[in-house]
């Protein structure tokens, strides 16, 4: 049997209300169900939750259908590669200890078949966006963090949600359209491109799924989201393929 690296993100688990969240979590489930026996190496580039704060010894309830899915995977030999997202970026230990993920905070290069990939979520990358590159040095601040630790969960947990939801909510509409050379993201890769080759560039975050070619040997590719397009990259030998688990007669490519 042929064996894939599978990436998938943006589950946003935890919006817009319980009932929502938990028919998201049961369909992704499903899908990693389907892949766990063809499963080589499994990326989740990001923003699993909403939100999510380890305080010392507390995390927010819920999610445990895929956090034991999570690690039965690992337990099974299967690695899982989970990125800090802008939503689920305080993470301190517990994916590691608890779940055995590698957990990354920042983007890294890794060369798959062959090919060198640069994965990360994509959050502060690329020219502009300065108001959200502010408030996201604000979350990534050591004494931000500590701080925000000494408020019960409760009441830290619930002022984090809102936040989190209101922030969803402005920006719900930018995920539909497709901005071309004007890509935050895109413009990030061809610069890189200037100072080193890379084969795929691996993003989440922007939520709209697109495979974008750069030039002849590189291309851009963003992930997608759980909430609306249930997508998901595949790359073996010989494919490097986006999907839709739920319609999978879809494929996702934006030509140059």
């Amino acid at each position: 049997m042929q064996k894939n690296t599978y990436f998938i993100s943006d589950f946003h688990l935890g919006i817009p209300n319980f009932e929502e969240s938990l028919a998201r979590e049961k369909r992704i489930i499903a899908f990693l169900n389907s892949i766990k026996q063809n499963c080589n190496e499994l990326y989740i580039v990001g923003d699993i939750f909403d939100f999510w704060f380890e305080f010392k010894t507390v995390v927010p309830k819920g999610f445990v259908r895929l956090l034991a899915k999570l690690a039965e995977f690992v337990d099974d030999g299967i690695p899982i590669h989970v990125f800090h997202g802008n939503h689920d970026l305080w993470q301190f230990g517990y994916l590691e200890k608890e779940i055995g993920c590698s957990v990354y905070s920042k983007p890294i290069i890794k060369t798959i078949n062959g090919k060198k990939f640069y994965i990360g979520h994509g959050d502060g990358l690329g020219p502009g966006q300065q108001k959200f590159k502010f408030i996201l040095g604000i979350y990534r601040n050591y004494f931000f963090q500590r701080l925000f630790a000494f408020f019960h969960p409760n009441i830290g947990i619930g002022i984090a949600n809102w936040f989190s939801h209101k922030s969803k909510q402005k920006t719900y509409s930018d995920n539909h359209a497709f901005y071309g050379e004007k890509e935050f993201l895109i413009q990030y890769a061809r610069n890189f491109l200037k100072l080193e080759p890379i084969d795929y560039f691996i993003f989440g975050h922007r939520h709209l799924p697109m495979i974008y070619q750069l030039n002849e040997n590189s291309s851009y590719i963003n992930l997608g989201d759980w909430i609306e397009y249930n997508t998901f990259l595949s790359v073996n030998e010989n494919n490097v393929i986006l999907k839709s688990f739920t319609d999978t007669s879809v494929s996702f490519i934006y030509h140059k």
